[in-house]
C-alpha cells in the first residue's frame, strides 16, 4: 500500500489543531526536521502530535548519528513509539545542516554504518559495547571511578515488553548510504529527485545489495523524497518550483561529483548547485541568486521536480510506484508556507486518491 507523508521543515510549534487537521487531510506520516539551529525540536513536537492523532505516523527527517548518542536517538524514537501506540519510525542521515551549523561535515561512512547497526541492536531489546567516537566528549572513561559494579554495555534495560521494533529509515543519496541502508534498515528513502531513471537506478542498487546478502526485497520498504508543485497553470509556478529544487538537488554533490545517471545538462546544472549552494539560507524559497534558480535551466528544473496540474503529478508518481516506491515523502504541500494555498488542496483533494485508488485496482 502506498504511503504519503509531508516532510519535515522549519518550524517552531507543534499544535493539536494542527495535527488533526493533516490526519483529517489524509495524509499517511509527518516528519520532523531534527536540526537545532533552523527548527524546534522533533521529539517535542512528535509527542503532542501523538498525544492529538489516531493513526499519523512519525518520524523524524531526519537525525544523524552524531548530535544525539545513538542510544539517546533509540530511546527518544521508543518513547515516541511506545506513547503513539507504535506509530514512529526512526528517519537518520548522515547530517545535514544540523552539524554544518556546530561547524561539521557530514558523519563519515564507517561511523554512520557503526550507528546504524548499534540503533537496530538496541531497538530489537540489545545491547552494544560502550564506544569512546560517540556524541559524549570530555568525560573521562568510567573505569576512573571507584564503584562496586558497573554496567558493561549500553541498553534500553526498559523497553515495553511486546513493544513492536521502531522501523529505521536511512536518508539515502549516494551508492555507498543506499547500499548501506538497504543491508542494515527496514526502511531507504532515497534522495534523488523525481526522475525516473535515477529513482530506478536507486532502487536497483539497494535489490542488489540486499541480494548479496542473501535478503529479500519483500522485507524492505523503498520511499523517495520528492518535490511536487501542483497547480495548473506550470508558467505561474516556475519561479517557486526552481526555487524549492536546490536544497533537494545539493544533496547529490555535497560530497563532489555526483552519482548514478544524469545528462551532460543535469551534470551543469548539479555542478551549478554545488559551487554556489548558500547554507546560510537553507530553506529559504524565493531568492534571485544563482543559488535559488538562476542558473538552473527549467528542463532540469521540471525533470527533478514534479511540475503541472493533477492528471500529471498523477502520471508521474504512479511511474515512481511501478520501480517499487511504496512511500513518497513530498516536499512542497506543508513543506514551504503556502503563497497560494489551492497548490495543497489540489494534491490533498486529487492526487493522493486517485493514486491509491489506481495502485489498489493493478494490485
Amino acid at each position: 500500500m502506498i504511503e504519503f507523508w509531508r516532510a519535515g521543515g522549519s518550524e517552531t510549534g507543534a499544535t493539536i489543531e494542527e495535527a488533526q487537521r493533516i490526519e483529517a487531510e489524509g495524509w499517511d506520516g509527518q516528519m520532523f526536521m531534527d536540526s537545532s539551529a533552523l527548527s524546534a525540536d522533533p521529539y517535542a513536537r512528535m509527542g503532542v502530535w501523538a498525544a492529538a492523532t489516531r493513526r499519523l505516523k512519525f518520524s523524524t527527517g531526519v537525525t544523524n548519528p552524531a548530535t544525539r548518542h545513538p542510544a539517546v536517538t533509540a530511546a527518544a524514537a521508543a518513547s515516541l513509539h511506545s506513547i503513539s501506540g507504535g506509530r514512529a519510525v526512526l528517519g537518520i542521515g548522515r547530517g545535514d545542516s544540523a552539524l554544518a551549523y556546530l561547524g561539521y561535515a557530514p558523519a563519515s561512512l564507517s561511523s554512520f554504518r557503526q550507528a546504524l547497526q548499534d540503533i537496530q541492536a538496541l531497538l530489537s531489546g540489545g545491547s552494544v559495547e560502550f564506544r569512546r567516537d560517540g556524541a559524549i566528549t570530555g568525560a573521562p572513561e568510567m573505569d576512573s571511578l571507584s564503584l562496586g559494579g558497573r554496567p558493561t554495555a549500553t541498553k534500553l534495560n526498559w523497553l515495553p515488553s511486546g513493544l513492536p521494533k521502531v522501523p529505521l529509515d536511512v536518508a539515502a543519496t549516494g551508492p555507498k548510504v543506499i547500499e548501506m541502508g538497504a543491508e542494515i534498515a527496514e526502511r531507504v528513502t532515497f534522495s534523488v529527485g523525481a526522475m525516473p531513471e535515477r529513482v530506478a537506478w536507486a532502487v536497483e542498487l539497494a535489490n542488489k545489495a540486499r541480494t548479496a546478502r542473501g535478503l529479500d526485497s519483500q522485507s524492505i520498504s523503498y520511499g523517495a523524497q520528492i518535490i511536487v508543485v501542483c497547480h495548473p497553470d506550470v508558467d505561474a509556478m516556475r519561479e517557486t518550483a526552481t526555487s524549492m529544487v536546490a536544497p533537494l538537488a545539493r544533496f547529490q554533490t555535497i560530497q563532489g561529483k555526483v552519482a548514478g545517471p544524469v545528462t551532460a545538462e543535469d551534470a551543469q546544472n548539479f555542478e551549478a548547485v554545488r559551487q554556489g549552494y548558500d547554507m546560510t539560507k537553507h530553506g529559504v524559497t524565493v531568492d534571485k541568486d544563482k543559488v535559488k534558480g538562476g542558473s538552473l535551466t527549467w528542463d532540469f528544473v521540471s525533470r527533478f521536480a514534479i511540475i503541472g496540474p493533477p492528471a500529471h503529478c498523477i502520471e508521474s508518481l504512479l511511474a515512481l510506484a511501478a520501480l517499487g516506491i511504496t512511500r513518497f515523502v513530498i516536499v512542497g504541500p506543508g513543506y514551504y508556507k503556502e503563497a497560494d494555498p489551492t497548490r495543497a488542496g489540489l494534491f490533498i483533494r486529487e492526487v493522493m486518491p486517485a493514486v491509491r485508488a489506481a495502485l489498489a485496482t493493478a494490485t
